[in-house]
Protein backbone atom coordinates (compact mmCIF):
# COMPACT_ATOMS: atom_id res chain seq x y z
CA UNK A 1 0.00 0.00 0.00
CA UNK A 2 1.55 3.48 -1.45
CA UNK A 3 0.28 6.39 0.70
CA UNK A 4 -0.72 9.45 -1.83
CA UNK A 5 -2.06 12.25 0.55
CA UNK A 6 -3.61 13.02 3.65
CA UNK A 7 -7.07 14.41 4.60
CA UNK A 8 -5.57 17.10 6.83
CA UNK A 9 -4.79 20.68 5.61
CA UNK A 10 -1.21 22.36 6.83
CA UNK A 11 -1.18 26.03 7.32
CA UNK A 12 2.21 26.24 6.92
CA UNK A 13 5.69 25.93 4.41
CA UNK A 14 7.25 22.29 5.12
CA UNK A 15 10.57 24.31 4.62
CA UNK A 16 12.23 22.05 7.24
CA UNK A 17 11.01 18.84 5.74
CA UNK A 18 12.30 20.11 2.46
CA UNK A 19 15.51 20.59 3.91
CA UNK A 20 15.35 17.29 5.06
CA UNK A 21 14.47 16.02 2.21
CA UNK A 22 17.49 17.47 -0.06
CA UNK A 23 19.99 16.70 1.91
CA UNK A 24 19.43 13.12 2.09
CA UNK A 25 19.31 13.06 -2.07
CA UNK A 26 22.16 14.95 -1.87
CA UNK A 27 24.33 12.63 -0.10
CA UNK A 28 22.39 9.48 -1.91
CA UNK A 29 23.47 11.29 -5.26
CA UNK A 30 27.42 11.68 -3.53
CA UNK A 31 26.99 7.25 -2.79
CA UNK A 32 25.89 6.95 -6.46
CA UNK A 33 28.92 8.65 -7.44
CA UNK A 34 31.80 6.62 -5.49
CA UNK A 35 32.88 3.82 -7.26
CA UNK A 36 31.96 0.26 -4.99
CA UNK A 37 34.88 0.28 -2.48
CA UNK A 38 35.04 3.30 -1.84
CA UNK A 39 30.97 3.09 -1.32
CA UNK A 40 31.38 0.16 1.03
CA UNK A 41 33.69 1.69 3.05
CA UNK A 42 31.53 4.70 3.48
CA UNK A 43 28.83 2.76 4.79
CA UNK A 44 30.90 0.88 6.90
CA UNK A 45 32.20 4.34 8.35
CA UNK A 46 29.39 6.52 8.16
CA UNK A 47 26.67 3.73 9.19
CA UNK A 48 25.61 1.96 12.71
CA UNK A 49 28.01 -1.31 12.66
CA UNK A 50 27.12 -2.56 16.65
CA UNK A 51 30.10 -5.02 17.03
CA UNK A 52 32.74 -1.32 15.88
CA UNK A 53 29.59 1.34 17.32
CA UNK A 54 30.57 5.16 17.73
CA UNK A 55 28.35 7.62 18.87
CA UNK A 56 28.56 9.77 15.76
CA UNK A 57 27.10 7.13 13.46
CA UNK A 58 23.37 7.38 14.93
CA UNK A 59 23.17 10.96 13.38
CA UNK A 60 25.32 10.17 10.26
CA UNK A 61 23.36 7.10 9.10
CA UNK A 62 19.98 8.77 9.21
CA UNK A 63 20.79 10.56 5.68
CA UNK A 64 22.89 7.39 3.97
CA UNK A 65 20.04 4.60 2.06
CA UNK A 66 20.92 1.79 0.48
CA UNK A 67 19.01 2.11 -3.05
CA UNK A 68 16.86 3.88 -5.46
CA UNK A 69 14.16 2.59 -4.27
CA UNK A 70 15.58 2.86 0.01
CA UNK A 71 15.28 6.59 -0.40
CA UNK A 72 12.24 7.11 -2.63
CA UNK A 73 10.38 5.30 -0.03
CA UNK A 74 11.40 6.73 2.69
CA UNK A 75 11.12 9.83 1.64
CA UNK A 76 7.83 9.76 -0.50
CA UNK A 77 6.13 8.49 3.53
CA UNK A 78 8.56 11.54 5.56
CA UNK A 79 6.48 13.85 2.78
CA UNK A 80 3.14 12.10 3.60
CA UNK A 81 3.23 12.08 6.96
CA UNK A 82 5.92 14.78 7.98
CA UNK A 83 4.12 17.91 6.43
CA UNK A 84 1.14 17.88 9.61
CA UNK A 85 3.69 17.38 12.15
CA UNK A 86 5.92 20.09 10.83
CA UNK A 87 2.84 22.27 10.75
CA UNK A 88 1.96 21.31 14.57
CA UNK A 89 5.31 21.76 15.94
CA UNK A 90 7.47 24.90 13.74
CA UNK A 91 10.29 24.08 11.83
CA UNK A 92 12.82 24.52 14.37
CA UNK A 93 10.92 22.10 17.18
CA UNK A 94 10.32 19.66 14.19
CA UNK A 95 14.00 19.19 13.30
CA UNK A 96 14.55 18.55 17.31
CA UNK A 97 11.80 15.94 16.68
CA UNK A 98 12.95 14.75 13.63
CA UNK A 99 16.58 13.85 14.78
CA UNK A 100 16.00 12.57 18.50
CA UNK A 101 12.88 10.00 16.72
CA UNK A 102 16.09 8.69 14.85
CA UNK A 103 18.72 8.75 17.29
CA UNK A 104 16.06 6.94 19.33
CA UNK A 105 15.55 4.21 16.49
CA UNK A 106 19.15 4.00 16.21
CA UNK A 107 19.28 2.94 19.85
CA UNK A 108 16.47 0.58 19.36
CA UNK A 109 18.58 -0.94 16.90
CA UNK A 110 22.04 -1.06 18.75
CA UNK A 111 19.88 -2.87 21.76
CA UNK A 112 18.53 -5.96 19.94
CA UNK A 113 21.45 -6.56 17.38
CA UNK A 114 24.29 -6.61 19.81
CA UNK A 115 27.33 -7.54 18.43
CA UNK A 116 26.14 -7.08 14.62
CA UNK A 117 28.89 -6.70 11.73
CA UNK A 118 26.19 -5.72 9.86
CA UNK A 119 25.84 -2.01 9.08
CA UNK A 120 22.47 -0.36 9.01
CA UNK A 121 21.91 3.38 7.17
CA UNK A 122 18.77 5.19 6.53
CA UNK A 123 16.03 7.56 8.19
CA UNK A 124 13.55 4.94 8.44
CA UNK A 125 13.46 5.03 12.33
CA UNK A 126 13.14 8.91 12.14
CA UNK A 127 10.83 9.02 9.51
CA UNK A 128 8.77 5.96 11.88
CA UNK A 129 8.88 8.32 14.71
CA UNK A 130 6.98 11.13 12.33
CA UNK A 131 4.10 8.10 11.64
CA UNK A 132 4.32 7.42 15.30
CA UNK A 133 3.35 11.16 16.27
CA UNK A 134 0.90 11.30 13.26
CA UNK A 135 -1.23 8.77 14.74
CA UNK A 136 -1.24 10.57 18.49
CA UNK A 137 -2.40 13.60 16.92
CA UNK A 138 -4.40 13.03 13.45
CA UNK A 139 -6.16 9.40 14.30
CA UNK A 140 -9.66 10.38 12.33
CA UNK A 141 -7.53 11.37 8.77
CA UNK A 142 -8.05 9.79 5.88
CA UNK A 143 -4.87 8.62 4.02
CA UNK A 144 -5.66 7.90 -0.03
CA UNK A 145 -4.02 5.28 -0.97
CA UNK A 146 -2.74 2.78 -3.76
CA UNK A 147 -4.00 -0.45 -3.23
CA UNK A 148 -3.75 -3.55 -5.26
CA UNK A 149 -6.57 -5.79 -5.72
CA UNK A 150 -5.77 -9.31 -7.68
CA UNK A 151 -4.40 -7.94 -10.77
CA UNK A 152 -6.05 -4.18 -10.29
CA UNK A 153 -4.51 -0.98 -8.56
CA UNK A 154 -6.99 0.99 -6.95
CA UNK A 155 -7.41 3.63 -4.67
CA UNK A 156 -8.77 3.47 -1.37
CA UNK A 157 -9.92 6.26 1.13
CA UNK A 158 -8.46 4.65 4.75
CA UNK A 159 -8.51 5.75 8.37
CA UNK A 160 -4.88 6.51 9.48
CA UNK A 161 -5.62 4.68 12.20
CA UNK A 162 -6.05 1.36 10.42
CA UNK A 163 -3.09 2.38 8.22
CA UNK A 164 -0.48 3.48 10.87
CA UNK A 165 -1.21 0.43 13.22
CA UNK A 166 -1.13 -1.81 10.32
CA UNK A 167 2.17 -0.83 9.57
CA UNK A 168 3.26 -0.73 13.68
CA UNK A 169 1.83 -4.12 13.71
CA UNK A 170 4.27 -5.09 10.58
CA UNK A 171 7.65 -4.10 11.84
CA UNK A 172 6.63 -5.30 15.40
CA UNK A 173 6.37 -9.46 14.45
CA UNK A 174 9.01 -8.90 11.79
CA UNK A 175 11.11 -7.81 14.59
CA UNK A 176 9.87 -10.58 17.02
CA UNK A 177 10.40 -12.96 14.44
CA UNK A 178 13.77 -12.16 13.16
CA UNK A 179 15.34 -12.30 16.66
CA UNK A 180 18.07 -14.89 17.31
CA UNK A 181 18.66 -14.44 13.79
CA UNK A 182 20.88 -12.72 11.69
CA UNK A 183 19.99 -9.39 9.38
CA UNK A 184 20.90 -10.54 6.19
CA UNK A 185 18.57 -12.96 6.86
CA UNK A 186 16.18 -10.68 7.22
CA UNK A 187 16.16 -8.63 4.06
CA UNK A 188 18.66 -6.47 6.09
CA UNK A 189 15.67 -4.88 7.35
CA UNK A 190 16.02 -3.02 10.70
CA UNK A 191 12.69 -3.78 12.23
CA UNK A 192 12.87 -2.58 15.80
CA UNK A 193 14.92 0.53 14.80
CA UNK A 194 11.37 1.32 13.06
CA UNK A 195 9.56 0.01 16.43
CA UNK A 196 12.10 2.09 18.94
CA UNK A 197 11.08 5.22 16.41
CA UNK A 198 7.46 4.78 16.13
CA UNK A 199 6.99 4.86 20.05
CA UNK A 200 9.07 7.87 20.48
CA UNK A 201 7.07 9.70 17.63
CA UNK A 202 4.47 8.33 20.08
CA UNK A 203 5.69 9.85 23.38
CA UNK A 204 7.99 13.02 22.16
CA UNK A 205 4.47 14.79 20.21
CA UNK A 206 2.74 14.23 23.61
CA UNK A 207 4.98 16.00 25.62
CA UNK A 208 5.93 18.60 22.80
CA UNK A 209 3.25 21.44 22.83
CA UNK A 210 1.98 22.59 19.45
CA UNK A 211 3.41 26.10 18.30
CA UNK A 212 -0.18 27.42 18.04
CA UNK A 213 -3.95 26.55 18.45
CA UNK A 214 -5.44 25.08 15.27
CA UNK A 215 -9.00 23.25 13.99
CA UNK A 216 -8.56 19.83 12.32
CA UNK A 217 -10.71 18.72 9.63
CA UNK A 218 -13.26 17.25 11.86
CA UNK A 219 -13.53 20.56 13.88
CA UNK A 220 -12.05 20.11 17.31
CA UNK A 221 -8.96 21.81 18.59
CA UNK A 222 -5.66 19.97 19.14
Amino acid sequence: MIPLRSSERTYSTASALLVIILLNVLVFLYEISLPRNALNHLILYYGIVPDHFHYSSLLTSMFMHGGFFHIAGNMWFLWIFGRNIEDLLGHERFVMFYLLCGLTAGFAHLLTNPGSPVPTVGASGAIAGVMGAYLIKFPRAHIVTLVPILIFITTLDIPAAFLLLYWFAIQFFSGVGSVGESQISHGDVAWFAHVGGFVAGMALIMVMTPQRRRINSWNRDV
